[in-house]
């Protein structure tokens, strides 16, 4: 099954100073197998607050062996009726977790993240999380 690398994850994998070797590792081998996947709004989050141009240039330029999944009206669409699922459950979130969940769901991909609001989205809307293999 290919998988949606949230936010989370390529931050732990390449943003940081110290990257965390065992997601680090999990992101390479699913890029190896051409499984990993990123959609635009994840891509613009990675890339939102680096102070430095140097920095913001090199994970920019890491980042476009990535093509985006070409998102439509569709995934905005059933991005919104997750927020409103979810909501009523009385759980909040962001508009791109609930647009990752919502790729995820229409595009049949699990989701690799570390945060733990999207167990909560899972329980609710029934998402398949990655969990490394």
């Amino acid at each position: 099954m290919n998988v949606l690398i949230d936010t989370s994850v390529w931050s732990l994998a390449l943003r940081r100073k110290s990257p965390d070797i065992l997601i680090g590792n999990q992101v390479r081998q699913l890029v190896l197998e051409g499984r990993g996947k990123i959609i635009g709004p994840v891509r613009q989050e990675l890339l939102s607050g680096i102070a430095s141009a140097s920095q913001f240039e090199l994970l920019k330029m890491r980042l476009q062996a990535f093509e985006d999944i070409n998102l439509a009206t569709e995934h905005y669409v059933h991005a919104a009726e997750i927020c409103n699922t979810c909501r009523m459950k009385g759980v909040a979130g962001s508009h791109t977790d609930f647009l990752i969940c919502s790729v995820s769901k229409i595009e049949k991909l699990a989701i690799y993240t570390t945060d733990r609001d999207f167990e909560l989205y899972s329980r609710i809307v029934g998402l398949a999380l990655y969990k490394g293999e």
